[in-house]
């Protein structure tokens, strides 16, 4: 039997767009079992829905690393438990990425290093904003390049927790990344590229004066909106009240705020307060850093 313990991420992080995320302390389960004929069970809050055939993700991700490391593929039976929310923007698909695979590798008794599992990861993916957090832990910066993925942890402790307010509605990642433009003025490729390195510079110096002005974005953030209603107030709400800084969570609907745990509280609550004056109800997530990503328990 193998057991694995994969966190929730949040990616982007504002301007960081497809390169920076961070894991969060909710997390899916991914259990191994042998057994005479394949099975998988489904338990946890974010069941419905989740493929129990040879489609699953998590099956399928398996299937890949045996294939890569050229074993023919086990007779196993699976139980995933699933506390990340599906399609809300926290990395579900790339927890169930990286939980096949971690899982898959030890199964087969730890061939590949996490540096090799994370290439497969984002092949599988597509971008490894996620699946770097995910398999790694802490604030990551990953690097698509022609060959492979570079990924470097920026902090893994940070002084301060993340909120996690999740709106009550799926959003594919399909959906928010076609209301993108296809090219963007040069003015704004400028102003995020100087938002990225003073959130990475507030990241690893713990500056964090700077990460209100170093989460704003101006390449996705402003066209999603129109998706989730209440974001840009719900952003300014969380500022407003002391929060280091605000974004979108990865493509959304979830909105991802930075706080002291002093102040977590009254922000969560205000957070809440203003989606549901546009008409949303929400649930909030008060969350740790994670520091070490997928564990084999």
């Amino acid at each position: 039997m193998v057991s694995v313990r994969i966190p929730a991420t949040s990616a982007n992080l504002g301007p960081g767009f497809d390169c920076l995320g961070m894991a969060l302390s909710l997390y899916n389960f991914v259990q191994i079992d042998a057994s005479d004929s394949f099975e998988i069970t489904l338990t946890g809050d974010y069941s419905s829905g989740i493929a129990t055939d040879d489609s699953n993700l998590v099956w399928q991700s398996m299937c890949a690393l045996w294939n890569e490391i050229g074993i023919k593929t086990p007779t196993v039976s699976l139980t995933l438990e699933n506390n990340v929310p599906p399609t809300r923007g926290l990395g579900s698909s790339s927890a169930a990425i990286v939980g096949g695979l971690v899982a898959a590798n030890e199964y087969a008794g730890g061939v590949l290093s996490k540096q090799e599992i994370l290439q497969i990861a984002n092949r599988i993916e597509g971008h490894p904003d996620n699946v770097a957090p995910a398999l790694l832990g802490g604030i990551t910066l990953a690097v698509s390049t022609e060959t492979s993925v570079i990924a470097r942890i920026l902090q893994d402790n940070p002084r301060f927790i993340a909120l996690a307010i999740v709106p009550d509605f799926h959003l594919s990642t399909e959906k928010s990344r076609n209301v993108l433009p296809a090219s963007i003025p040069r003015t704004d490729a400028v102003f995020n590229l100087s938002r990225t390195a003073l959130l990475v510079e507030a990241l690893i110096h713990e500056n964090y004066e700077f990460l209100r002005e170093g989460m704003q974005d101006r390449l996705h953030q402003n066209q999603r909106a129109a998706l989730v209603p209440g974001l840009s107030e719900t952003l300014e709400v969380a500022l407003d009240l002391g929060a280091f800084g605000s974004a979108l969570s990865g493509s959304g609907p979830t909105i991802l705020a930075l706080v002291s745990s002093a102040k977590a509280s009254e922000i969560s609550q205000a957070m809440v307060d203003s989606l549901s004056s546009h008409g949303l109800t929400s649930k909030a997530y008060t969350l740790a850093i994670d520091s070490v990503g997928a564990t084999v328990l």
